[in-house]
């Protein structure tokens, strides 16, 4: 391995300039093997100087020469093999560590492994020996090509890039971490704090470059929160991935003043104010065209305030409902409910399990031209096109019924509730799935079942939980087996069954987890992203008797169960089964029926 000092003295910013593709070179040869004839060159010459494409992707447009042509003609005039695109599926972390990718990605290069003294490198020109010096120079290893084409190359950057910008963002973050620490800053703890020096300590600018890190580094992980938390001598950074929360920082506490200062100030709150709880809202433009919003809630503790950043970012979000987790059965129920109508269909369960999400795609199913649809919602998350989407606004008065009040007055034809919290809510809700509208809400109970005698308790009266109430979805997220590196696994024939499968689900389940070795993509975890598991309750004629009859939530259970309504449990089991996720994360998340 090269020393760092070595490393230091090629950074990027003393390379020389890399020769760009010879195309004369490429081009001769073209015409040498009778690919293209010499005027299709110079017509593809012409082309490249003026669009600034390369001559291997204006040939593949304009000429008969695709990339394996290109491929196989470098690899016989020059004796370098090729590799395929499966190829890259073996990338070796340590090689993508070793050169700086902004440089390999402009010169269309990309590192696959170490082999002893070598790094083995992927290109589409071998001609280009300078760049190949420049990157020996750089690593300390000789370098040896493979020949890939220009398009498989691209794609590996786009497959890799989060583990390579999300290395780069966390090692300076480290960097401006032990930097701080020569910082010093003076904390005032008294109630009496000067706004001057608070907003002076908050736009210094390490204060300012590290919250922007943080920011980034939960974007590029895919963390839905952030928790930021001063104690008695460090200010603790976790994130919440996939449903967990994990540590990944902890500063001096002397960072806690500045650093919620900073959060404050970004989020338009008030930073004097460390009394009395605030919400607040951050918009960060990241990566060019896309932007996230981070929903910031301060809260004050023994300690000091506590930050809370929720992460929304439009482009995670599935409203995709093919894509949610839905077994096909589950999903014909379930678009058939929202397709209704009137009627009143309610997705439960606790927060983050991902019930805003099947709301708004069921929304964006429903969204035609033909459809009055509006929502109330505390907070709006995303942006919803063709929508009208209201904020809820206690400090004026305007609650879930106040909006519900001034939605029937705009002719509606679908509406959508953020949650149901009270009675007067839960009424007018009623009203509205009586008289002829469709009304999607949400609500925190266990399972599909409970639901209803939640309802009663509430003051629905029995008969018109029977008439408006149509289905009711229940909801969890349980975590992914790694995509990447999970592999088959044979779980305990007896605890499986102790969890819940039948003997036939355990002998022709396809049961996975993730490898053994460590992944770059899950972090070594064996768990990357989350799918969601469903229990969806029917309201059929047998079940509205039951309901007017007052059966208790375990008696309802039971007759759902008996007319084919699949459990939380055994939903999750059933993706075990599929090897989508794993049996720890079944007992995790759901109890036994």
């Amino acid at each position: 391995m090269v020393d760092d000092r070595d490393k230091k003295s090629g950074s990027s910013e003393n390379v020389p300039a890399i020769m760009s593709e010879d195309s004369t070179t490429l081009g001769e040869l073209l015409v040498r093997e009778e690919l293209v004839s010499l005027s299709t060159l110079q017509d593809a010459t012409e082309e490249m100087r003026r669009t600034g494409e390369s001559l291997h992707d204006v040939l593949s447009r304009i000429g008969d020469v695709n990339p394996e042509m290109i491929q196989a003609l470098m690899s016989r005039t020059y004796g370098i093999p090729t590799v395929d695109e499966q190829s890259f599926d073996q990338v070796e972390e340590s090689a993508i560590r070793e050169l700086p990718m902004e440089l390999c990605e402009k010169h269309g290069v990309f590192p696959l492994s170490i082999q002893g003294d070598s790094l083995i490198i992927a290109v589409s020109d071998p001609t280009n020996i300078y760049a190949m010096d420049d990157l020996k120079f750089l690593t300390g290893y000789s370098v040896e090509m493979v020949v890939s084409t220009e398009g498989a190359i691209q794609r590996a950057f786009t497959r890799f890039r989060g583990l390579i910008e999300g290395d780069e963002i966390r090692d300076e973050i480290d960097g401006f971490v032990r930097g701080l620490e020569d910082v010093e800053y003076e904390v005032d703890t008294a109630d009496d704090v000067d706004v001057y020096d608070l907003e002076r300590q908050s736009q210094e600018t390490p204060i300012v470059r590290v919250v922007n890190l943080f920011l980034i580094d939960a974007i590029m992980r895919g963390v839905s929160d952030i928790h930021i938390e001063p104690g008695e001598d460090s200010l603790r950074v976790r994130y919440r991935l996939d449903g967990v929360l994990q540590e990944v920082r902890r500063l001096s506490s002397r960072w806690a003043a500045p650093v919620i200062s900073r959060i404050k100030v970004m989020s338009q709150l008030d930073i004097t104010e460390r009394r009395r709880p605030q919400d607040g809202r951050i918009k960060l433009k990241f990566g060019g065209d896309r932007e996230c919003a981070f929903r910031v809630s301060v809260a004050p503790f023994h300690h000091g305030e506590k930050i809370v950043l929720r992460l929304l970012d439009a482009s995670n979000l599935q409203v995709d409902m093919t894509k949610l987790g839905f077994d096909p059965d589950e999903l014909v129920k379930f678009q058939t409910a929202i397709h209704q109508p009137f009627g009143m269909v309610l997705v439960v369960g606790p927060t983050g399990s991902g019930k805003t999400t099947t709301l708004y795609s069921a929304l964006t199913e429903l969204n035609k031209v033909t459809e009055n649809i509006s929502t109330a919602e505390d907070p709006i998350e995303f942006d919803l096109p063709n929508i009208n989407q209201m904020q809820m606004r206690e400090e004026v008065n305007l609650n879930f019924a106040q909006a519900l009040r001034s939605f029937l007055r705009q002719d509606p034809d679908i509406i959508m509730v953020g949650e149901i919290r009270d009675f007067e809510t839960v009424e007018i809700a009623v009203k509205a799935a009586q008289t002829g509208r469709l009304v999607l809400s949400t609500l925190h109970t266990n399972d599909a079942p409970s639901t209803i005698t939640r309802l009663t308790h509430m003051g629905v009266e029995a008969f018109l939980v029977a008439d408006t109430v149509s289905m009711i979805v229940a909801q969890r997220l349980v975590r992914r087996t790694c995509s990447q590196c999970r592999e088959p696994h044979m779980y305990d024939k007896g605890v499986c069954l102790e969890a819940g499968m039948s003997e036939e689900e355990y002998e022709n389940a396809s049961t996975m987890k993730g490898g053994e070795n460590s992944c770059h993509h899950c972090n070594g975890t064996g768990l990357r992203g989350r799918v969601a598991v469903y229990e969806i309750l029917e309201i059929t004629d047998h079940m509205r008797e039951a309901i007017l009859g007052g059966f208790s939530g375990r008696e309802l259970k039971m007759i759902a169960v008996r007319e084919g309504m699949r459990t939380l449990r055994q939903s999750a089991l059933a993706k075990f089964a599929q090897g989508l996720t794993t049996l720890e994360e079944v007992l995790r998340v759901t109890r036994a029926d």
